[in-house]
């Protein structure tokens, strides 16, 4: 009988990733479960009969049962946002919570454009309110569309079990704020790339009138690992006010994509011409204004997406 020593893992390893990290909201922990999964595998591969499932199938059999294991007893990763009410203070104290295991958003440029459906960050937050189980039959049946039946293998239980699990999961998704809005587009529309354009200029110029003027009039402005969080525009451009006035102006930027959606690199100035990283921020964009901003400033992230800690004043003007 043909086994998996025979198969090759390595091409499952992207999508597995982006799975993983649905689960558990951490890309740094996806990389890890993916990297045990791989290992089980190997070392299960003469028990895997070819005939009863594909290797695909059986992988995340497998990559399911490690993320429930490493989800017991686990904190859900939440944002800012939902934890509590909006501040209405734009100079209150910036204080990280290091407490609280943040969601972190996913670094595109390391996978293919497939492997990224469905990843927006209101969507992974969401769903990190679910019972693992209920998020683990979400994510299979509605994102990568196994059948009833192969969920049922997958997780050990009966169709019946999973049809009731996903109607649960679809139920408490249908409210959660921001998660279905039909109005967000992709990150390559030309219209969303030239709002994030004209974002990147105003955020160069510390222009904050003109960043106020590419809102909605209910934008969301939040800072994980701060737990402060801002609703509105005008506590958002109060708020970069603060900003531009302890950082100064002259900012760099680097377009990027994150979770399928608009971001960038923010590099602040330094007295010698050269700008260190500040944050990673990942936009929606819905209706040709930004609605809401996530602002990332965890050193872990910054690795996730390969980011220098430094652009140096040669560097900078050669970007010019």
């Amino acid at each position: 009988m043909r086994h998996a020593g025979a198969v090759d893992f390595e091409p499952y390893r992207g999508e597995l990733v982006a799975y993983c990290y649905r689960m558990l909201g951490s890309f740094h922990e996806a990389e890890d479960l993916v990297q045990e999964t791989m290992l089980r595998a190997w070392k299960a591969r003469d028990r895997y009969d070819p005939t009863r499932a594909s290797a695909r199938t059986w992988l995340y059999r497998i990559a399911t049962h490690v993320c429930l294991t490493a989800l017991e007893g686990r904190a859900r990763r939440p944002l800012p946002s939902g934890l509590g009410a909006p501040s209405d203070d734009p100079g209150a104290p910036l204080t990280p919570a290091l407490d609280i295991p943040w969601l972190q958003p996913f670094p595109d440029a390391r996978f293919d454009v497939e492997v990224r459906a469905d990843m927006r960050l209101a969507l992974v937050a969401a769903m990190q309110v679910l019972p693992p189980r209920q998020r683990a039959v979400l994510v299979l049946r509605e994102v990568l569309e196994f059948t009833a039946a192969e969920v049922a293998e997958q997780l050990g239980t009966s169709v019946a079990a999973v049809n009731s699990a996903l109607q649960r999961a679809r139920a408490a998704l249908a409210g959660a704020d921001g998660v279905r809005n039909r109005d967000v587009v992709e990150p390559d529309d030309p219209a969303t790339r030239a709002v994030i354009q004209r974002y990147v200029r105003a955020f160069e110029a510390a222009d904050v009138p003109a960043l106020v003027r590419l809102l909605t009039d209910e934008a969301v402005l939040e800072m994980p690992p701060v737990p402060l969080w801002y609703r509105g525009s005008g506590d958002y451009g109060r708020f970069m006010d603060r900003v531009f006035r302890m950082r100064g102006t002259g900012w760099a930027v680097t377009p990027l994509t994150a979770n399928g959606q608009p971001a960038l690199a923010a590099y602040a100035p330094e007295s010698d011409g050269a700008h260190r990283l500040h944050t990673l921020q990942v936009f929606t964009v819905t209706g040709g204004r930004v609605a809401h901003n996530v602002v990332f400033a965890d050193p872990r992230v910054f690795e996730a997406f390969d980011l220098p800690r430094r652009i140096s004043s040669e560097e900078f003007r050669r970007e010019r």
